[in-house]
């Protein structure tokens, strides 16, 4: 049997390129070398009664366009709030920042008043720098070698927009392509622990440290988030991050999309040049007129294809991509809620994210046991608790603690992750005790995922959990190669639609989208 097209990956933007071109009319086969559906974005039953988000673990970037028009709601998608920020600080002190914003500006205020005012500032200015950014998400980026007319008129688009900027949004578009996160923030807050949790969304997916130029975009990256027209929301997918797939799976499969799991690929045909088809790993051989990977290009080309059937400028661009995982996940079953030294007991304040970020200091120290090879010891650490929001996922009364943890490097200078891997989980342990010491008398069960873990179990190499970090030199026309930015390949036929292709990581599912509809613009 021969298909229209074959995508390589069943995570969520895999399934979403299937699901637009199925819709389309195309006869379509997902392959997932899994069990599961999902990548990293997946809900698995790690220990009896508890449903863990493994990996990805809170929605926000998904594009509103992706669940309008695959009706993913119809599909048993239904997001929930995540209200807030809870920073606990070692005096006893906190920041609690929550979704109203009233309640944010007296929280801040009690730090600093003049913080609380800059605040709206801040946040008008984001807004702004974020309108100019979104449509870009959802743009094939131009080439701006080609004397393609398509091309240039983008440019002249995009060139044209920034002009109608004020000159202070200007100023900023630009600070933000450059500065640190916590440079950029400085410009409008004194506050060591508000700058240190919100400079924490700069360093997700990067090798960088928050005072490290360029992280100032990343930052933005995690802005831009909405939930049902609201703007920078979060939450939780009800039934665990996995059922964000199962929706996208539900849609494909209603036009007609074939899924199959269990069939790992072990090559990418190709003849002359163009892609032909996929060989399982059981010898199975099939054929398409199509093949879309959702896999990073490291897989893709190099373990796939082969340097040997690409050109040779290509292959050292693709050798050059940066992955550099510096991030690892603890996920915890506990029989009660941890107990914070400085809010104790039970409350709204524990059903947002918990930062362990403390002060920019602490931070930027985390990263410095990174550079050198180490993981820290003193990390910072995103949780939350998604059984104070949907109690389905674990048994009556229990709950689950999710944990995403930096820095973790890929590369240890001592040891093996194999080795490590304990002795990384009782650290994460150990700095939560320090703000909830109750910590250690409630857990069940963990689970412990280094970036060694994630390249295994979920294909990212070096454990990057964007398929490739999101710096300058990695985004929009230079993603994930200088002239391949178009989701095309220099295989012909074969193309990219995974986070390594614009506009990068997060459960968005943008580079699906955007890789099936310059397929179908193309081949109609």
């Amino acid at each position: 049997m021969k298909y229209d097209a074959i995508v390589i990956g069943g995570g969520h933007n895999g399934l979403t390129a299937a699901a637009y071109l199925g819709r389309a009319g195309r006869k379509v086969l997902v392959l997932e070398r899994r069990h599961v559906l999902g990548g990293a974005a997946v809900t698995e039953e790690v220990f009896p009664g508890f449903r863990f988000s493994v990996a990805s673990y809170v929605v926000s970037l998904l594009r509103p366009e992706i669940i309008r028009e695959l009706e993913l709601s119809r599909h048993g998608l239904e997001i929930l709030p995540l209200d807030g920020t809870f920073t606990p600080m070692p005096d006893g002190n906190y920041l609690w920042r929550v979704n109203d914003h009233g309640r944010t500006r007296r929280e801040i205020a009690r730090h600093s008043k003049l913080d609380a005012e800059a605040y709206d500032e801040y946040g008008r200015a984001m807004v702004e720098m974020a309108r100019f950014v979104k449509p870009i998400l959802d743009m094939t980026p131009p080439d701006p070698m080609s004397l393609n007319p398509r091309d240039l008129g983008k440019l002249l688009v995009l060139a044209n927009r920034f002009r109608g900027l004020t000159t202070a949004g200007q100023r900023d578009q630009l600070q933000l392509m450059t500065m640190s996160a916590s440079d950029f923030l400085d410009q409008w807050f004194s506050t060591d622990v508000l700058k240190a949790t919100m400079s924490a969304s700069g360093i997700i997916g990067t090798f960088l440290g928050v005072r490290s130029p360029g992280t100032a975009y990343v930052l933005l990256h995690h802005y831009m988030g909405e939930i049902d027209g609201a703007f920078r929301s979060w939450g939780f997918s009800r039934g665990g991050t996995g059922a964000i797939s199962t929706a996208i799976a539900a849609a494909a499969r209603e036009a007609g999309v074939e899924v199959r799991t269990e069939a790992p690929v072990a090559r990418i045909r190709t003849n002359g040049g163009v892609a032909k088809g996929v060989t399982l790993a059981g010898g199975d051989e099939l054929d398409a007129d199509l093949v879309l990977s959702s896999v990073d290009p490291n897989l893709t080309f190099l373990k796939f294809i082969g340097a040997g059937d690409l050109p040779a400028d290509f292959v050292g661009e693709v050798s050059r991509y940066r992955f550099r995982g510096s991030s690892g996940k603890v996920n915890l079953a506990l029989d009660a809620l941890p107990d914070f030294r400085c809010r104790p007991g039970p409350g709204a304040h524990l059903r947002g994210a918990i930062s362990i970020s403390p002060s920019v200091d602490y931070m930027e120290r985390a990263y410095d046991q990174a550079k050198y090879g180490e993981f820290s010891t003193r990390p910072y650490i995103d949780m939350v608790i998604p059984t104070l929001t949907d109690p389905s996922i674990a048994p009556p009364g229990k709950h689950i603690l999710s944990c995403f943890v930096q820095y973790a490097p890929y590369a240890l200078r001592r040891g093996s992750w194999d080795e490590q891997r304990e002795a990384f989980g009782d650290t994460v342990i150990d700095t939560i005790a320090e703000y909830a010491p109750n910590i250690r008398d409630v857990i069940r069960h963990r689970q412990v995922l280094t970036p060694l873990d994630l390249e295994r179990d979920f294909g990212l190499s070096e454990g990057n959990i964007f398929q490739g970090e999101l710096t300058l030199d990695q985004l929009f026309f230079l993603r994930p190669a200088p002239g391949w930015a178009q989701y095309t390949t220099p295989i012909r036929n074969l193309w990219m639609c995974g986070s390594a292709a614009h506009p990068g990581g997060g459960v968005m599912g943008a580079p699906g989208r955007n890789a099936a509809r310059r397929i179908l613009g193309q081949t109609k």
